[in-house]
């Protein structure tokens, strides 16, 4: 990717302005509005960004993981103007050929016969319309989906959500059941190794919906791999298992790939390191590198078929919206064009991978390393020993300090890190280069010791 890279210029006053403006009127999101602070950003490129005062960061969390292409790719943004001066919007309910091209490019790319697209705003809608889909199709109402999940904010989403932050709407769960899925290293099914995880968590799946009566469920929805609640690839066996488990009890397999698709571990789709193929599959995110607003559901021919005479009971008033569909073809051609999904592959195996895991061998704060492409967690605990996390689950305030420390340090030295509960993640642009990514690295590599100083080795 040929980009000129754009030299931040110091604007204090300018900064100052912007988050005067922000406080006195943006409501942000999961935050106590007078407890947060939040940075005036000027502008970015490529795998940086940069403030008002000049200071410049490595994206070492893609923003919230979507920005795979990384930020003002020029193509991209060409695209969105050709497209503005083109056909700004128009209704779902006409043909299009920009929608039309996003569809058939992404549906070239999705496993099996995913070859119909419904598209969304994003990710949470996109699980909201795979659900329902699911429920139609069957004539069943539960939905099961592991605690150690994020599938978005909306009112189904965020029930069938397994993290902490579904709490506070969990007076709308009706028709959501949770259960564990495989984690080796903090194993709820007390595994010794990745055989018995899969086998176990497997075993767990099919004994919960026995239990719930596989005749009230409609689904299992799964991210291909947990992004937010970890980056947890699932051990061998496990996706295929699932498949199997669903097939057996005709229940849909929903593939959440809204994180993980794109290119992020190295492939298109997450569910091609696995050989999996879902009923439906949820995406967004990398899908145009968060440009413009845009998600989806890719659908099975069966699925698609249920409403082939029968009126599909949903819709979206920007489903497909003109600017968000052009910015998703030319994603998706540069991305094929400029060899970004290889370049994800190749950077995680021979460089991201080993440094974390040479990390972990120094770093008395590193309890495992996992990951795949661009999709990395350093799991972060005080005693490796006994595996206790560096800070409480769902920690805030003082119980936070070790981590609050650690990103601080990332920040000061040029690194924005994603951070979450007691792990960093590793979750660079899928452009970024063999120097960025050894640069970031080693700004993560000196944060790290501010975690070793609250381990019971650095005590």
């Amino acid at each position: 990717m040929n980009v000129t890279r754009t030299s931040p210029v110091a604007d204090p006053a300018a900064g100052r302005a912007v988050k005067a403006a922000d406080r006195a009127h943006v409501f942000h999101s999961w935050s106590a509005q007078g407890q947060i602070d939040p940075l005036p950003v000027a502008g970015g490129e490529g795998s940086y960004f940069w403030d008002y005062d000049g200071n410049r960061y490595l994206d070492f969390a893609s923003q919230l993981v979507n920005t795979n292409i990384g930020h003002q790719h020029p193509k991209v943004v060409a695209a969105i103007q050709e497209q503005a001066g083109r056909m700004c919007t128009m209704a779902p309910g006409f043909a299009v050929d920009v929608r039309s091209e996003a569809a058939r490019l992404i549906a070239q790319r999705t496993p099996g016969d995913l070859d119909k697209i419904f598209f969304t705003n994003g990710g949470a809608e996109a699980v909201e319309h795979a659900v329902r889909m699911a429920r139609v199709h069957t004539g069943r109402n539960k939905i099961l989906s592991t605690y150690r999940s994020y599938h978005g904010a909306t009112g189904t989403a965020i029930n069938i959500t397994g993290d902490a932050r579904r709490w506070a709407s969990d007076n709308g769960t009706a028709g959501t059941v949770h259960f564990f899925g495989p984690h080796t290293y903090r194993s709820p099914f007390h595994s010794e190794n990745d055989a018995q995880e899969t086998e176990r968590a497997l075993a767990h799946l099919e004994q919960t919906i026995a239990a719930e009566g596989p005749q009230t469920v409609a689904a299992v929805i799964l991210e291909s791999v947990v992004g937010t609640a970890g980056i947890l690839v699932p051990p061998p066996g496990y996706l295929s298992g699932v498949r199997e488990i669903c097939d057996r009890y005709g229940v849909v397999f929903i593939l959440d790939e809204v994180m993980a698709g794109f290119g992020r571990t190295g492939t298109w789709f997450a569910a091609d390191l696995f050989d999996v193929t879902p009923d439906l599959m949820t995406f967004a995110k990398g899908v145009n590198s968060g440009y413009v607003p845009l998600g989806g559901v890719a659908i099975s021919a069966e699925i698609a078929a249920t409403f082939d005479q029968r009126p599909y009971p949903g819709g979206l008033t920007y489903s497909g919206h003109p600017l968000a569909c052009g910015s998703a073809v030319a994603t998706i051609n540069t991305m094929a064009e400029e060899g970004i999904v290889e370049n994800a592959a190749h950077i995680g195996e021979t460089v991201i991978g080993p440094a974390l895991r040479e990390m972990a061998e120094r770093h008395p704060s590193i309890g495992e390393v996992r990951g795949v492409g661009v999709f990395w967690a350093l799991d972060l605990v005080r005693d490796r020993e006994t595996r206790e996390p560096l800070v409480p689950f769902n920690a805030s305030g003082a119980d936070n300090a070790p981590m609050a420390e650690f990103a601080a340090a990332c920040k000061k030295g040029g690194l924005w890190p994603f951070v979450n509960n007691n792990r960093t993640h590793v979750v660079p642009p899928c452009t970024i280069t063999e120097a960025e990514a050894k640069e970031g690295l080693s700004i993560l590599d000196q944060a790290l010791t501010a975690a070793d100083a609250h381990t019971t080795a650095g005590a």
